[in-house]
């Protein structure tokens, strides 16, 4: 084994890792991520004496951030697969439009969802004999929710894929884990510190999982927390759909081609 040559290799990598700071995402953004969300997850779970049905609230609350997640993590990465295709140019110098491809892509995401979202379902179901659908009716505009909220960060993401290109992919994936801690995913809004629960009461995720809590703990629809939701979904969406049409424009003017 020539070890100057294992240098090399070290160094080739050593260097672009130095480089680039979201290269550092792996070092430090993912261990920061499950540390906050599993630390939270256990405190809570050590502050009751009982709490019933948890494997389902926990499950159910891990299926339901798969439905946000894919649709963040559908949307970017459909742009991003153009890029790694280097068929950006190709794919813009014909006659489609931003809204086609936006809609085209938005359908592609939903197909991917209910096969994700049955899998899943029957996973936890044959693995650990517990019904996600135990919420009921009360998953679909739940569910529809969550899928607002994703497109939202999807677009989000893409706005900067489109501008920047590869050296902020890595955005695709980390996005929506900035706000899982925040959305009170697996334990109540009242866990977090009080500084942290104002910012969880802006995102309309929070409202969707505390919801769904109330559903499995008392069998009641949260109405007003379900339309302030999709509330905020609407408007998140709007501006990130627009977002991404400005950054587009923008990115296009300079050339897409020096993207790929």
């Amino acid at each position: 084994m020539n070890w100057s040559r294992v240098r090399g290799v070290f160094f080739r990598y050593f260097y672009v890792l130095k480089k680039g700071g979201l290269q550092l995402s792996d070092l430090f953004y993912w261990p920061l991520v499950d540390i906050l969300l599993w630390g939270l997850t256990s405190v809570w779970i050590q502050s009751q004496s009982h709490v019933s049905n948890l494997p389902l609230i926990l499950m159910t609350g891990l299926v339901f951030w798969q439905v946000a997640w894919r649709g963040s993590i559908d949307i970017s990465v459909s742009l991003l697969q153009e890029f790694w295709h280097r068929n950006l140019v190709n794919l813009f110098s014909t006659p489609l439009k931003i809204s086609e491809w936006t809609m085209g892509v938005i359908l592609l995401c939903l197909c991917k969802l209910l096969v994700t979202i049955t899998f899943g379902a029957v996973t936890v179901y044959v693995l650990y004999s517990l019904n996600v659908f135990t919420v009921g009716w009360s998953f679909l505009p739940f569910a529809a929710a969550l899928l607002l909220f994703g497109w939202s960060l999807g677009f989000l993401a893409s706005s900067a894929i489109i501008y920047w290109g590869h050296q902020v992919e890595a955005f695709a994936w980390m996005i929506g884990f900035i706000f899982a801690p925040f959305s009170a995913v697996f334990y109540p809004v009242e866990t977090l510190p009080h500084w942290a629960q104002s910012i969880s009461w802006c995102l309309p995720t929070t409202y969707i999982f505390e919801g769904m809590r109330s559903v499995l703990k008392t069998g009641t629809f949260p109405t007003e927390f379900f339309w302030i939701s999709l509330g905020l979904d609407l408007v998140c969406l709007g501006l990130s759909i627009s977002l991404f049409n400005y950054m587009f424009q923008k990115s296009r003017i300079k050339g897409l081609a020096r993207l790929e």
